[in-house]
């Protein structure tokens, strides 16, 4: 599946070369000619990146990049300019932007950075798809608790300790009907058994 990029820039030629540039490389492109109408983009459609000229009229760089981690906090950022000041870069960098790159940029250059912030967004997925994930026995169906932070050792808990540990809820135990007529066999089975 192509990665969907937004680019947000003042002028006219910038944006549409570097938009051609970027389909070029395989990529699906929307255009946007200043910060409100990147945002609403931002705000209709997701994107992978974001690649936005710092300073324009109305709406900043800065503007769209802290809109577009409002609306979607993993998303990739990567700030272009042509009146790059160390003080620039520490606030872009501090909002979350993923890349600031000065005006004019070698396209070598911003597809090897595009590529390292994409593929640091797909180890971040993974990581968090990682991190949700519930370590369970797949023979004793107990589960890994980990006191994080405590110095304690992990342990193994039945799934309603786990439960009850981790959320402070109790647990009331019942039957599904499937497990009910499955015992309601086994009751009657080992009756006549009798």
């Amino acid at each position: 599946m192509k990665k969907k990029i937004l680019i947000v820039d003042d002028e006219e030629l910038v944006l549409t070369s570097l938009g051609m540039e970027m389909e070029g490389e395989g990529y699906e492109v929307s255009l946007a000619a200043d910060g409100k109408t990147g945002i609403a983009l931002l705000r209709r459609n997701y994107y992978n990146l974001v690649i936005t000229d710092l300073m324009m009229e109305g709406l900043s760089g800065l503007d769209v990049l802290k809109a577009a981690k409002e609306i979607d906090p993993e998303i990739a950022v990567v700030i272009l300019t042509g009146y790059g000041d160390v003080a620039s870069a520490i606030e872009a960098l501090r909002l979350g932007a993923s890349d600031y790159l000065l005006k004019p940029c070698d396209c070598n250059e911003l597809h090897l950075r595009i590529g390292k912030c994409l593929e640091q967004q797909n180890l971040a997925k993974k990581i968090k798809i990682y991190e949700s994930i519930l370590p369970v026995c797949s023979e004793c169906k107990k589960v890994l608790h980990e006191s994080a932070g405590s110095g304690q050792m992990p342990e193994w808990l039945a799934m309603d300790q786990f439960i009850s540990r981790k959320t402070g809820l109790g647990i009331s135990h019942g039957y599904c009907p499937d497990c009910f007529k499955e015992a309601m066999q086994e009751i009657a089975q080992a009756k006549q058994k009798k």
